[in-house]
């Protein structure tokens, strides 16, 4: 085994029925419902002009500034794929344009996301393919590895593993670890259903807004 330099065989990933369920809900509504403690950080934005990112993960782990395993990543991706690639939050060297982004949508790659820097900006927020990025620059990247392919990496703290469901959408970056998705869903779904029913009442005005008061006295605030 070659440390730091290694395609893996990814073990399971969640299936296109799942992701499509979850590409229906708002990723703020997951979050929620998994306490609020799993996140790919605010610096992780959508550079694509719209759409949502639903799908199994596949993980690259390379050095800053070096493209060469995400290049392999997507010639061995499986269509609805999103392609998650840590690259330490580097922005010198940009790992991925428009060239490499059009191979991957041509393959059915369901999206990108690069802990790291893009660039030919103008093309890819003018299309719709998935892709987030925590920065953009001209300067391009290094092919000379080393790198690991379906491997745990981490972004801001949230830890992803290869197969696990990946949601993102104007607000952010989730992941759901593979054997919670039906959990998570089952509980993000019916939050949603309130929300939206709450939406209603709000444009009713029937909207009750009692617990605000009853919380500030329970927690002893004064004036109310």
């Amino acid at each position: 085994m070659t440390i730091g330099f290694r395609v893996c065989r990814r073990e399971r990933r969640v299936d296109a029925a799942t992701a499509e369920k979850f590409a229906q809900l708002p990723a703020s509504v997951v979050s929620d419902v998994m306490g609020r403690m799993f996140s790919g950080g605010p610096r992780l934005r959508p550079m694509h002009k719209s759409g949502v990112m639903s799908g199994p993960a596949l993980t690259v782990l390379t050095r800053p500034g070096d493209n060469l395993m995400l290049h392999k990543a997507i010639d061995i991706a499986e269509p609805g794929d999103i392609i998650v690639v840590d690259a330490g939050g580097d922005l010198t060297n940009a790992l991925i344009g428009e060239l490499m982004v059009a191979h991957a949508a041509k393959r059915g790659v369901g999206g990108i996301i690069i802990n790291g820097a893009v660039r030919d900006i103008a093309n890819l927020s003018a299309g719709t393919f998935p892709i987030f990025a925590a920065g953009v620059t001209h300067r391009g990247p290094y092919k000379d590895g080393p790198g690991e392919i379906n491997v745990p990496v981490s972004l801001d703290g949230m830890v992803i593993q290869p197969g696990d469901l990946i949601l993102g959408d104007e607000d952010g970056l989730v992941c759901v670890p593979f054997d919670t998705v039906e959990s998570v869903y089952e509980k993000a779904s019916a939050k949603n259903d309130a929300e939206l029913a709450q939406m209603d009442k709000i444009h009713a005005g029937t909207n009750d807004r009692t617990w605000v008061d009853a919380t500030l006295r329970k927690l002893g605030c004064e004036g109310v």
